[in-house]
Order: structure tokens, then sequence, then C-alpha cells
């Protein structure tokens, strides 16, 4: 049993002043924050903000790089020439890095958003074309990926730390991929289920699938996405059931 765990969540996604997470009270609670890099939400301004208010709770920062599909919030699959995405992964970490720079902060590492993350679990020449971006920017920086996929082998054998990775609040597949978004069972909005959730990869370094199969995931952290329903509350249950546990909350970096 683990006797801590990173906890991770999706911020600076407010575009235009149009808030999708509470950023403030997220950042309470977790100790990583993967921070938009505008190319499915944030503007500058609001970026800005979420890391400023990371920094006041000492909070490790990752970029959330996506592709390039605001309209879609980078939940739609683009089928770019490899090239061209690694340069956008380059160019949105440094975008996010000069942010973070100027309030004295430091991007440690980098998680992929919605499509891309799913993607480039099974898609060796988009994941290839991630870490070659990644790499460009600073072999210093880690990713973070989900377990088993392409994308983890890839990272590891260009040098690359990787983080693997759980969800509280979302579905498995028996073959460790995420339930879509589209079909039933996606999002747990239960906050005791995603306590117990984060309770089980704590003690087991496991997950269950929604057919009741035992997953073997082994994360270093979990995410609790900010734009579910409820996501606050539901942060707070893990935080409330991992304190009960005697687990405590500490950044994977």
């Amino acid at each position: 049993m683990s006797t801590t765990i990173d906890l991770n969540a999706d911020l600076g996604e407010t575009t235009a002043g149009n808030p999708v997470a509470d950023d403030a009270s997220m950042l309470t609670m977790v100790s990583s924050a993967n921070v938009a890099t505008g190319f499915h939400a944030g503007d500058p301004h609001s970026i800005a903000a979420t890391l400023a208010e990371a920094k006041s709770r000492a909070v490790t920062i990752g970029a959330h790089i996506a592709y390039h599909d605001p309209a879609g919030f980078g939940r739609r699959f683009v089928d770019y020439d490899p090239a061209e995405l690694a340069d956008e992964t380059l160019y949105q970490i440094g975008a996010l890095d000069a942010l973070a720079s100027a309030q004295g902060l430091t991007v440690r590492y980098v998680k992929p958003h919605g499509a891309l993350y799913n993607t480039i679990a099974h898609h060796a020449e988009h994941a290839r074309a991630v870490v070659d971006g990644v790499k460009a920017f600073s072999r210093d920086l880690a990713l973070m990926l989900l377990p088993g996929g392409v994308a983890v082998d890839i990272a590891e054998a260009a040098g690359l730390r990787v983080i693997r990775e759980a969800f509280a609040d979302r579905g498995y597949n028996p073959d460790g991929t995420l339930v879509s978004r589209r079909a039933p069972g996606a999002v747990i909005t239960d906050p005791g289920a995603v306590a117990e959730r984060v309770a089980q990869v704590a003690a087991t370094g496991s997950v269950t699938a929604i057919d009741g199969s035992t997953l073997e995931v082994r994360a270093e952290s979990v995410c609790v996405h900010g734009d579910s329903p409820g996501a606050v509350e539901l942060t707070r249950s893990v935080v409330e059931r991992l304190g009960r546990e005697g687990i405590e909350i500490r950044s994977a970096l």
C-alpha cells in the first residue's frame, strides 16, 4: 500500500472570462495542476491567474497540451502530420513556460489532454511526435500518461520520466482504455465511488473496469477533472478518504 499519492486536476481552462472549473477551490486540494495551454481552452490572462493561484498553494505545474481544437474542447481526433504535432507540442509547452517563468514557476511535466491523450495510447506516430516535442523543450520534463499505452514505451525509450496516471472519475474499459464520453458509464459522479477508486489505486495499484474486472495500473498520480459535475465535492471526498487512510497527497515530482 502506498503512503503517498499525487492528486492532479485539469485547470486553467477559463476562456474569455467563462470558467469551466473552480480552479481556486481545486488548488486547495490537489498537489499537481495540469494547466491548459490555449489549444483546447484557456487564454493567457486566465492561465496566468491559475498559475498565480497554484503558486500560492505550492502546487506543481504541468503543461496540458492538446490538439488545436478549441471548438471541440480538444476531444476530437485531428489527423496531424507528426512533424506539425511535434512543433505544436513544443509551442504549447513554451507558451505556458513563459507565463510560469514570469511568476517564478517552473513547468515540471506534460500531460496530453482529451483526444490526444487517448490517441497516443495506441497511435505510435502521434505518440512519437509528442515525445519529440517534449524532448525539444527539455529532457528533464516528465510525461503523464495512461499506463499500458504505446506512448509509455516510446517515452521511456527516449529517456523521459513517465508518470503513470489513473482516473478517479472516469470509467475504464476492460482493456485499460477510458470509456468514451459518448457512452454510458464514462463519468463517475458519486463522491463515494470516486473516493473508493482513489483508495483502491493507493492500496492495490489497480482500478475496477466497467465489467467488474480488475486492471493493474501502478499509478503514481490520480486525476480528478476540474470540469466534472460537482468536481469540488468529488475532490473533497477523495481528500477526506485519503486522510482517513493515512495517505499523504504529494506531488510525484
